[in-house]
């Protein structure tokens, strides 16, 4: 099921916003952010909402609302919804006049059943695509022109039988996974994520396993990674919005587990959504 808000108006079904001649239609302008509900708790809702308009800012976009009125709006459309659904929750802006520099901008926010994965895992692989400089693409926001560059890491790594991929930036270390922020236990114990460079979205989710993880005196270190140290790695996990905490446990040949790093991580991450209820 979705649930669209435009123009005014909530309607049911896969709303059309768009037409042919429309600036994000033809010249890619648009910008997107996801939070989640789980049961109408939704961790760091405001955050997301935040970042909205600052991806749409940094592409010459504009909002026709205030943070607080697409939080107010957000939740509005999780009550829609019965109370145990689990949802996706995606504002979208989008240019509609101009020719090359977008002039007038289109809002909607959607929301739809998305199940949280469990914990159980997946699989990955190195793929031979890279994420962009932030000299070259709009890395500092969550652009949707960016994605075509994560479905071809995606096509690749599932031709080959796995299920994500882990792009490296163009200096050749790692940035993240196609899909998500990657963090990993060293071979000495350490707990490890790419530090932000410019080349990824350090995300919403990522910063506060950090801080969460800290609260447990886990210091999680954040630096440059080369691609071999994953292949020594004794827990690899991802964090992201659709799927909060989830395992890798199979990178390349390897198998790995459901280690304790990851399993607290989710259990804290579980425990810190709960104080978040709309």
């Amino acid at each position: 099921m979705y649930t669209t808000w435009f123009k005014g108006q909530w309607s049911d079904g896969n709303t059309p916003l768009m037409g042919a001649m429309d600036h994000g239609v033809w010249l890619g302008s648009s910008v997107f952010d996801g939070a989640r509900s789980i049961h109408r708790m939704a961790p760091d809702l405001r955050a997301h909402c935040q970042r909205t308009f600052d991806s749409a800012e940094r592409v010459g976009l504009q909002l026709p609302m205030t943070v607080g009125d697409l939080f107010d709006l957000c939740v509005q459309g999780i009550h829609r919804y019965p109370e145990d659904a689990d949802l996706y929750i995606r504002p979208l802006v989008f240019g509609t006049e101009g020719l090359l520099v977008p002039l007038e901008s289109g809002f909607a926010l959607t929301l739809f059943d998305a199940p949280l994965p469990p914990l159980s895992g997946f699989s990955a692989m190195l793929s031979s695509r890279r994420r962009p400089s932030p000299l070259a693409a709009t890395t500092d926001a969550k652009a949707s022109a960016l994605y075509p560059n994560v479905a071809r890491a995606l096509r690749e790594a599932r031709s080959a039988g796995f299920d994500n991929a882990v792009v490296l930036d163009p200096d050749g270390n790692v940035a993240e996974f196609a899909t998500a922020n990657l963090f990993f236990v060293d071979a000495g114990g350490a707990v490890v994520t790419p530090a932000a460079n410019g080349t990824f979205l350090a995300g919403i989710t990522r910063a506060r396993v950090i801080r969460l993880l800290a609260d447990e005196g886990i210091d999680v270190q954040q630096r440059t990674v080369l691609p071999s140290e994953l292949e020594s790695a004794r827990e690899i996990f991802s964090t992201g919005n659709y799927g909060k905490v989830t395992v890798c446990t199979r990178y390349g040949p390897r198998e790995l587990p459901v280690g304790p790093v990851a399993t607290l991580a989710r259990q804290r991450y579980m425990d810190f959504a709960a104080g978040c209820r709309v």
